[in-house]
């Protein structure tokens, strides 16, 4: 059994055995009771040590992939159905979503990094400090607002982006989640409409639509909302709010540009509306770029933003800015359904932005992102696929293969332990697409570039020369 076992990947040896003994049950289609290698043999196969091999079975076990039987090794055990997968094609939120399958299938849609990429040090640093110096934080609810040693932290950040605020302004929260929930409940009502953009924030389409919020689509073009469709969407339905991802967008990855901005702001005016600007990709920004925010915009501009994505999921720390009066009724209704925030994971997120670890990060993640952003969007274009616009950073591309065949991609996917996030998955409606939103951090992975390959032209001419010499 030959793994392919890169030594020089970032991707620890034991993770590699797993991936590969997973891909290597699935094209195989080994069923269950399969005996595999003994530990020995794959360790000598592959030059490596009997420990991490042992190691590897042991997870796959725990996962479900591989049943231990005395006398026997390892064997194929029968797999679970796997919840994650109804996510990634198509079907409602589920929290398989946010857990590894039984056979570590590819995320290549995944909205966050992998964890090959997190920098553990720094945070372990963090937790051990404020378990150290601050125990009240370990017992204690945080304030209503949230930590003012935060606050004031993320007061400095605003400003230092251009967005005008003040310390009783701003509000913490569980995450942009969270927070956008806070103001659906504050600021709407069941029967009030709202516009958001499409393809979008699948979660966000679900939070409106259980609060009976009407939804008004206006599609996402390279620079911005589609502002003749807005326009008409405004005079027909006089909407309360309207949604939108400015920087590095999701799915598309691209950007706000400063004249549709100003026209955004001056409607919000004209028409008496609020702008809920979300911005948790903004930390990626490695060039000039336009905020809402960071324009004069007579408190029509609401922002929200989280460390989710470019720090942690676990710690759960977002944060939103404000008018008073909106933050002030956001708080109380943040007492209400649930006490607080996280007074120590908002301690240690201070802690990483008052030394500098966090900007630090921030800075080697981008020129990593950069970098394989590049290299995405080269595999792409050699292999033929459409990209709906060249982001500027981040990490989405929206893409689709020059073979609009969407039952050959899935098939294709499934075969290679892919999982996708198409794009009906970003549409209100759940309405069919060939579009795929592709986090550029997994597509360097060998699945992700066998896919690509396998659904561009070399790939349509091997499908071709195979259908007609049987």
């Amino acid at each position: 059994m030959d793994l392919g076992i890169d030594r020089q990947a970032l991707v620890p040896v034991v993770q590699q055995i797993v991936s590969a003994v997973a891909q290597w049950i699935r094209q195989s289609g080994a069923s269950p009771g399969t005996r595999l290698p003994s530990i020995r043999q794959v360790a000598l196969d592959n030059l490596l040590s009997q420990s991490s091999v042992v190691e590897a079975f042991e997870r796959m076990v725990a996962q479900g992939l591989l049943a231990s039987r005395h006398g026997s090794g390892f064997v194929v055990a029968q797999p679970p159905v796997s919840l994650e997968r109804q996510w990634y094609e198509g079907a409602e939120l589920t929290w398989g979503a946010f857990v590894e399958g039984p056979l570590g299938e590819l995320k290549l849609g995944c909205g966050w990094l992998p964890d090959a990429w997190r920098e553990s040090d720094d945070l372990c640093y963090a937790l051990r400090e404020i378990s150290r110096t601050d125990t009240a934080g370990l017992f204690n609810y945080s304030t209503p607002l949230g930590l003012p040693a935060l606050r004031e932290q993320l007061l400095k950040r605003l400003t230092q982006i251009k967005v005008a605020t003040h310390l009783d302004c701003i509000l913490t929260t569980h995450g942009a989640g969270h927070a956008q929930d806070l103001l659906i409940r504050t600021l709407l009502k069941a029967g009030d409409t709202v516009v958001v953009e499409t393809p979008g924030y699948a979660n966000l389409y679900r939070q409106l639509e259980r609060h009976g919020v009407t939804l008004l689509e206006v599609p996402r073009t390279v620079g911005g909302p589609d502002i003749p469709v807005l326009e008409t969407l405004l005079q027909r339905h006089r909407p309360r709010c309207l949604f939108i991802n400015c920087l590095y967008h999701n799915p598309t990855g691209t950007s706000l540009c400063r004249a549709i901005a100003e026209r955004l702001l001056q409607l919000a005016r004209s028409e008496d509306f609020l702008i809920i600007e979300e911005d948790v990709y903004g930390d990626l920004q490695h060039a000039s770029c336009t905020r809402l925010s960071a324009l004069p915009h007579d408190g029509r501009v609401i922002y929200v933003s989280s460390f989710s994505k470019t720090l942690s999921s676990a710690l759960r720390v977002g944060y939103v800015s404000a008018g008073a009066a909106i933050i002030a009724q956001m708080a109380s209704l943040k007492t209400l359904t649930g006490i607080g925030t996280s007074r120590f994971a908002e301690a240690v997120v201070a802690t990483l932005l008052t030394n500098g670890t966090y900007r630090k990060w921030v800075q080697r993640l981008r020129k990593r992102l950069n970098t394989q952003m590049a290299a995405t969007l080269q595999v792409l274009e050699d292999e033929e696929w459409e990209v709906f616009a060249v982001p500027a950073g981040g990490m989405f591309v929206w893409a689709r293969p020059g073979i609009g065949d969407r039952s050959r991609l899935q098939a294709c996917a499934r075969r290679l332990g892919v999982l996708l996030s198409p794009g009906a998955l970003f549409n209100p409606k759940g309405e069919a697409s060939d579009w795929l939103r592709i986090n550029v951090a997994y597509a360097d992975d060998q699945r992700a570039l066998a896919l690509f390959r396998a659904m561009g032209p070399a790939g349509s001419t091997s499908t071709i020369l195979k259908t007609t010499s049987m």
